[in-house]
């Protein structure tokens, strides 16, 4: 056993002992030898290269690394919400500017098989969102749509209808979805009317940021919160991204499926993000699929302990190499505080003594930073780190579009067996 192994295992909170049985076993099958002594080797490199950048040594403590972090994410933020001229989402409903401008040339989605409008609107006249429709005093469901815009009225039923409502919608209304009730369209990205602001308010204090999406409309919507707090512009513009990636993904696995018997099933089984709760399946090398973060919920789950990849984390990791061509694209990829120093940094993360002597993981990771930043400090973010390094293991053998295929190939099912 290698020190990789036991420093890998620390990260992630496993043992050693499996992680080295997991190596013995990919190696043999890929022919791949040293995944992790080089994933170690290429961490270290990271955090050297990162800390020199900031200014500080390894002897430093994990407060004065996470805030020097912290500090950079900040002035990258200032520097971000420049260049997207200074964005204020209460007057971007009818056009969205240089926001969307930008996030669309950094990366194009490809067009998405979606549910079509008028199949949406003849199922929410059959399940009606009266939350909804008392709110602004409509009688029918047409009229809500024709007055308030899909994309406005679908995003809204998020933060307007209750969760029995929801459950219910999702469940029995797609039921009877066929292939023709799907057609080819673009990516939609809306930013809300200041009037969802008031209804918004019980969704925003459940999700930690202002941005989601509708896998099956194609729909990525943004509810016009004042930015005021750093960071803000960072996690906003980089959660665009990642749903731009996330989107598209989720619209070529309805391609897959649109045709087989269980359609339905399968829809709704990848709107709910379903991740198998048994144990894997026994004998081989297995590879569970958890296609959202379970540290959301409880850090402990024993699922984040074993071998697993995760999608999610594909897509923040093609959301950061969007950044780095952004900063291409604007001829800072030489600028010692340009967002290209932020790409490649997903997996790292190392200890760091605090001001007890205890030894303290620190994230390196964009997102688990962003989203420190902008609680303030309250909670320290680890988990996209952790996610991002379990795919970065798994790619170190099977490589990353292998690791596409096979996730797309067993996102139902939820296991991996090589």
């Amino acid at each position: 056993m290698s020190v990789s192994h036991e420093k890998i295992a620390r990260i992630l909170k496993t043992t050693p002992e499996m992680l080295l049985r997991l190596d013995e076993k990919m190696s043999a099958l890929s022919g791949q030898t040293g995944v992790f002594d080089s994933i170690v080797k290429e961490n270290n490199e990271l955090v050297d290269r990162t800390l020199a950048e900031i200014g500080l040594t390894r002897n430093d403590s994990s407060k004065k690394v996470y805030s020097a972090l912290v500090n950079r994410l900040t002035e990258l933020d200032k520097g971000l919400f420049e260049l997207l001229d200074k964005p204020d989402l209460s007057q971007m409903s009818v056009a969205c500017g240089k926001l969307c401008e930008v996030a669309f040339k950094v990366f194009t989605p490809p067009r998405g098989l979606f549910i079509k409008r008028e199949k949406v609107a003849e199922l929410l006249e059959k399940y009606r969102p009266e939350s909804l429709l008392q709110h602004f005093g409509y009688q029918t469901v047409a009229e809500l749509i024709e007055k308030e815009g899909f994309a406005s009225v679908v995003g809204a039923l998020r933060f307007t209808q209750d969760t029995k409502w929801m459950h219910t919608f999702f469940d029995e209304a797609y039921k009877g979805l066929t292939a023709d009730d799907f057609e080819e369209r673009e990516v939609e990205l809306k930013i809300l009317d200041q009037k969802w602001l008031k209804v918004a308010d019980k969704f925003l204090e459940k999700k930690y940021h202002n941005i989601s999406h509708l896998k099956e409309y194609g729909v990525i919507f943004i509810i016009p919160l004042t930015i005021d707090t750093p960071g803000e512009t960072m996690r906003m513009f980089t959660l665009i991204l990642h749903y731009l990636h996330e989107v598209p993904f989720y619209a070529g696995l309805i391609r897959k499926f649109i045709k087989e018997l269980n359609f339905t099933d399968k829809l709704n089984s990848l709107l709910r993000g379903d991740v198998p709760e048994g144990p894997p399946p026994a004998g081989g090398i297995t590879w569970r699929v958890v296609q959202r973060y379970l540290a959301k919920d409880d850090e402990n789950d024993f699922r984040l302990h074993e071998p697993h990849v995760n999608p999610e984390a594909q897509h923040w990791y093609r959301a950061e190499e969007d950044l780095e061509r952004l900063s291409k694209m604007q001829g800072k990829d030489g600028d010692s505080v340009s967002l290209a120093n932020l790409a490649g940094l997903d997996f790292v993360g190392d200890f760091f003594k605090n001001s007890k002597g205890q030894e303290v993981l620190v994230s390196f990771d964009l997102i688990d930073l962003i989203m420190s930043l902008v609680k303030k400090g309250e909670v320290k973010y680890l988990y996209h780190q952790e996610e991002a390094l379990w795919n970065k293991i798994f790619s170190g053998y099977m490589g990353r579009e292998k690791m596409d295929q096979l996730i797309e190939e067993h996102i139902i099912d939820g296991f991996i067996q090589l």
